[in-house]
Order: C-alpha cells, then sequence, then structure tokens
C-alpha cells in the first residue's frame, strides 16, 4: 500500500497541466500537418489523373488549333493563356495558373520544313517547399506535345503507332529483388521506399521518447536534491528500492502515454500524406506500384509478424529502462539547477549517434571494428531492431536484446547502490569544487 501512494505521489507529479497540454499540442500539431499533406498530395493526384493544360497559342495555325482539341478529347483540361509583348509575368498576375507553354509564331512552318521547332516553358515559383515542384508544372504539357507530334509525323511517314513505341522505347526492364531465399518480380526502389517510409516511425518516437524520458527523470531527482525535499523522502517507512522502483514505474507509464499519442500522431500524420493519393491516383502507376509493393512484401517475407512487433515492443521497453537507470544516476550527480540541462547531453550524445548511423547506413555493413563500437552503445540495438527482424537477423536482434538486458542490470545495479547510500545526497558532479551539499550537511551536523 505504501508504494502505490508513492507510485501516485511519482505520477502526480510527472503527469501535470504542462505535459497534459504539451501532448495535446503535440497531437494537434502532428493532425494539422496531416491535413496540410493531404491537402497538398491531393493536388498533386488531381494533376496526376486531370493533366491542367496551359497554352498560349501564338501560332495560331490549323495544325496548333488541331492538337489542342485532341488534348481537350483524351480529358485533359485545356486553359488558353493570352500573352501580349512577351510579358509572361503580366499573364501570371492576378492568375491561379502556376505555369503555361507558349507556342511561338511560326511552329507549324517549322515541322512543315522537317525542322525540329521550339515551345517556350514559362513556370511561376511563390515558394522554396518541395512539393511545390510538383503541382502545375509544365512537363506534363510538353511531353503531351511531344507525343503529339511524334504520333502525327509517323503518320506522315508510314510509320505504325506500335512500330513507333518500339522506336521510342525500344528496351523493356523486368525488374526482379532478391531478398535472402525469395525473390519478388518489383523493383529495389519500389521495396526501398516503403521500407523507408515504414520504419519511419518508430526510430523518431525513440529519440522524442527517450529525451523526454530522461529530461524528466532526471529534473526529477535533482530537484528533489536541490529543494531538500529527497532527504525527508529517503527518511520515511518506505525501502528505498521501492522508491527509486515508484519513480522508474511513473517514468516508465509517462513515457508508454508519450509514445502512444506520438504513435497516434505520426500515423495521422502519414495517413494524410498518403490517403489522398491512394484515394484519387486509382488507376495510375503510382498506386500500381504501391499494391504491387504490398504483394512484395509478402512474398519476399518482410512482413512482421504480431511476436516480431511483441519483441521489438520488449527490446523498446529494455531501452526505456536503461534510460531511466541512466537518468537517475545523472540526476544524483546534479549540484545545481543549471547542470540539470548539461547533464543531459551524455544521454543524447548515445541517442543521437547510433539514430543518425542507422538512418545514413546499416550498421550490419560496417567494418567489423566500427560495427562492435556503434553496438556497444546500448540505444542502437532499438533503432535495428525491425530492419534486423525483417531481414533475417535474428541473431543480431537476440544479441542486442541480450547485452541491453546485461547492460540494464549494470546500470540498475549502480543506481540502487548509489540510492541506498547516503552519498545520494551528497554526491555531485562539481569538477574539484567542493558540493554545496557537503557543505550544508556538514553544518547542519556541527
Amino acid at each position: 500500500m505504501k508504494f502505490i501512494n508513492l507510485l501516485k505521489k511519482e505520477l502526480s507529479e510527472l503527469i501535470n497541466a504542462q505535459m497534459i497540454f504539451s501532448l495535446i499540442f503535440s497531437l494537434a500539431i502532428f493532425m494539422i500537418m496531416g491535413n496540410v499533406m493531404q491537402s497538398v498530395t491531393q493536388e498533386i493526384a488531381e494533376d496526376a489523373v486531370n493533366p491542367k493544360i496551359n497554352i498560349c497559342d501564338l501560332d495560331d495555325t490549323n495544325y496548333t488549333k488541331s492538337m489542342i482539341e485532341s488534348f481537350k478529347e483524351k480529358g485533359s483540361n485545356v486553359t488558353i493563356v493570352s500573352v501580349t509583348n512577351d510579358d509572361y509575368a503580366a499573364a501570371l498576375k492576378g492568375s491561379d495558373i502556376k505555369s503555361f507553354v507558349v507556342i511561338p509564331k511560326g511552329f507549324t512552318d517549322e515541322l512543315k520544313n522537317g525542322k525540329k521547332p521550339s515551345v517556350i516553358s514559362v513556370n511561376k515559383i511563390k515558394s522554396a517547399s518541395t512539393f511545390s515542384s510538383f503541382t502545375g508544372g509544365t512537363d506534363g504539357t510538353t511531353s503531351l506535345i511531344n507525343s503529339y507530334i511524334s504520333y502525327e509525323l509517323a503518320d506522315q511517314q508510314g510509320v505504325s503507332e506500335e512500330n513507333l513505341k518500339i522506336i521510342e522505347a525500344p528496351l523493356s526492364v523486368e525488374d526482379h529483388t532478391v531478398v535472402a531465399d525469395k525473390s519478388a518480380k518489383v523493383s529495389s526502389s519500389t521495396i526501398l521506399g516503403k521500407i523507408s517510409t515504414q520504419n519511419m516511425i518508430l526510430p523518431i518516437i525513440v529519440l522524442v521518447l527517450l529525451m523526454l524520458t530522461s529530461q524528466s527523470l532526471i529534473a526529477s531527482i535533482s530537484n528533489e536534491k536541490i529543494d531538500k525535499t529527497l532527504e525527508t523522502l529517503l527518511s520515511t517507512p518506505v525501502t528505498r528500492g521501492s522508491v527509486i522502483t515508484a519513480k522508474m514505474l511513473a517514468a516508465a507509464i509517462v513515457a508508454l502515454i508519450n509514445a502512444g499519442v506520438m504513435m497516434f500522431g505520426f500515423s495521422t500524420y502519414t495517413k494524410g500524406m498518403t490517403s489522398a493519393v491512394t484515394s484519387d491516383l486509382g488507376i495510375t502507376q503510382a498506386v500500381t506500384k504501391t499494391l504491387s509493393a504490398d504483394e512484395a512484401f509478402r512474398q519476399l517475407g518482410l512482413n512482421l509478424s504480431a511476436m516480431d512487433y511483441a519483441m521489438v515492443g520488449v527490446q523498446l521497453f529494455l531501452t526505456i529502462m536503461i534510460c531511466l537507470a541512466i537518468s537517475i544516476i545523472l540526476g544524483a550527480l546534479v549540484n545545481d539547477s543549471k547542470s540539470a540541462q548539461t547533464m543531459l547531453l551524455p544521454i543524447m550524445m548515445m541517442v543521437m549517434i547510433p539514430w543518425l548511423i542507422s538512418v545514413f547506413t546499416d550498421v550490419n555493413a560496417l567494418p567489423l571494428a566500427a560495427k562492435l563500437i556503434v553496438y556497444a552503445i546500448p540505444f542502437t540495438h532499438t533503432f535495428t531492431s525491425i530492419p534486423n527482424l525483417m531481414f533475417g537477423n535474428t541473431t543480431e536482434f537476440w544479441l542486442g536484446l541480450g547485452y541491453q538486458f546485461v547492460i540494464f542490470l549494470i546500470v540498475m545495479f549502480f543506481a540502487l547502490k548509489l540510492f541506498k547510500s547516503d552519498k545520494i545526497l551528497t554526491i555531485s558532479l562539481n569538477f574539484g569544487q567542493k558540493s554545496r551539499f557537503k557543505k550544508s550537511r556538514k553544518t547542519t551536523e556541527d
């Protein structure tokens, strides 16, 4: 009963109005970002299904008029743009049109004379965003013009449409991807793209989660030590093992709450990014590749089972407990409120290094010496857990899980030993300066 009351006390200190507000604010940000990305991807999808053709026909001949009419018959949304005196900026001013293609005067005559005609591509840049280049461009328009001219010239010279397609693309490539002893008829870029999207969420959640968890526990220990409430807490009729267990369990519960909210937020965000594409590009190549990737994942054995996710969850829990045990030791070394933030740096470095390495390369492909150094950091095994299980590296996964368990026992041993001694009240990292806790304790004894 005393332990339950102690746990409630720790939870009440960690789950406060500030934490709840932060979670609500974070969730709101993810939902807003998801809605924004949904609108952007929906615009891209609409452009792919119903391409917008903005043309300024300065040539104004029967040939160009027939070409524009053929675009309309094929379902393109054609808009005629008026341009005077080569003032392209004036044509786009006050208009929603982002780009257009100008067919200059003499276009038809150049074709009749056997010359290669040219067109003018006009694009308006309004921002530096990544997705701005995917919408409103002139590539689709110029591609349609090229295709129309090619088929017209082929028809004039007696080349059939089937032969023209072979001339334009004489080589057909059939992609196959191999994973271990299984293969699938799909390109490796499609598989890698799906893997990158699927594995994007967990590393970010782990990164943020460990930062929040360690910061909250270091602040809790350091504040109680500085305010002298830790000494009062340790003098109560509760074992010190119960005190440290309650603190770690409370922090772990808060970490799991944060993880749940962040996973829900990230899933909402990624759903917003992909929902418009999957709904609006029903028969396009983009969705075909996505569906083939899903089937290929099953054929290649890359899908994780419920047991795999459960093992990843166990490894994530061990990672959190290691982080909490280290945070207790670091929190005990705090000498004042300013140094509490500095104590977070060792954990940040141990988390950031394996995260960045796992983003840019395969840890298992590193040279042996570098691989051992990276795997010596306990948090590395969490970032590599899903790829290891996905590609059948179960030996690396189980060795990593066992290594994390050993590290947890070692760190927890020192945390308990520190907490059960009176050094918890006097120890500090002061770089040669006499601890003010020791001074205060000596003055009290005198």
